[in-house]
């Protein structure tokens, strides 16, 4: 079963001579266990395309399926509960709470997924997971840039998503930082089979996946399926 599908997807804004397709007609499937980008130049359309596969908009054209259910025709709270259990999603300003600690940050996702057990011990297991098991009661200002997206990447995993969502997720990092979240990233994704998607214009990230997606006016002009990256 695939990780999500789009079939034959747009998403129109406007109407008459101001209508603008931001997506136009696409179709692609994510499949289990990629390590996948979406590429292309501001404009292009590619976090509109991340927006829709993560149920955080709705196509005016065409369906979205994830992990084998359609989206089409649900309520905004049955969006809300499938985004919830099957989406993590990581962006490029970390988006922590700035008086919580990371262990506290990491808890609210399972609390906003209404997880009433093992709460603590999930998101310390989880924190561990990214190498900062030494820092639970770090707040965000007392950690660096990369160590505030390893506990945003923490807070993605800990409900075991179906697909994780990283939007630009380097930009906000040097290069040796932003280098060592993408090793973690590609080690979640090898040995515990994490499904990755990612929006950026950064070459480092590119060179790494495995499926270079590019995206040109609301269109997809070319899918590279790669070898190891």
């Amino acid at each position: 079963m695939s990780i999500c599908e789009l079939r034959t997807v747009s998403r129109c804004y406007g109407s008459g001579p101001t209508l603008v397709r931001a997506v136009d007609h696409v179709s692609l499937v994510v499949e289990p266990g990629e390590f996948t980008v979406l590429s292309g130049p501001s404009g292009s359309g590619k976090t509109t395309l991340l927006n829709l596969i993560g149920l955080l908009d709705q196509p005016t054209e065409g369906e979205v399926h994830v992990a084998g259910a359609r989206t089409g025709g649900r309520s905004d709270a049955a969006l809300t509960r499938l985004r919830s259990e099957r989406i993590g999603f990581i962006f490029q300003s970390f988006n922590l709470i700035p008086v919580l600690s990371a262990l506290e940050n990491v808890e609210v996702a399972l609390q906003l997924a209404h997880h009433r057990d093992g709460v603590r011990e999930a998101a310390t297991a989880a924190l561990r997971e990214v190498g900062l098991g030494e820092l639970l009661r770090r707040r965000p200002n007392e950690l660096s840039g990369g160590r505030q997206q390893r506990v945003a990447i923490a807070r993605a995993l800990v409900k075991k998503p179906s697909l994780v969502i990283a939007d630009e997720p380097t930009a906000n990092l040097d290069s040796e930082s932003g280098g060592q979240v993408l090793d973690l990233m590609r080690k979640l994704n090898e040995e515990h089979g994490v499904t990755f998607l990612f929006s950026t214009h950064d070459p480092m990230v590119m060179g790494r996946a495995r499926r270079v997606i590019k995206v040109r006016d609301g269109k997809v002009v070319e899918d590279e399926r790669r070898g190891e990256a």
